[in-house]
């Protein structure tokens, strides 16, 4: 039986909704927000003004754990 995407993604709601709930799926989703932006442009920007000293600098430093200094 071929689907539509359509009905695929019909399917796919009700499958996640039926076993997480719809707050459950709802936050699912949520994760998979494509955001905004070009990374690519984002991306060359950063690593035109990042120098191999700069790099080296930051991997001699001591990591820091998130809320704890």
């Amino acid at each position: 039986m071929h689907r539509t995407l359509e009905e695929i993604r019909t399917e796919g709601l009700a499958a996640l909704r039926k076993r997480l709930g719809r707050s459950g799926m709802i936050r699912f989703l949520q994760q998979f927000e494509t955001g905004s932006g070009d990374y690519t442009q984002e991306r060359r920007a950063w690593a035109d003004r990042t120098t191999i000293s700069d790099l080296r600098k930051q991997a001699r430093r001591p990591a820091t754990r998130r809320g704890k200094k």
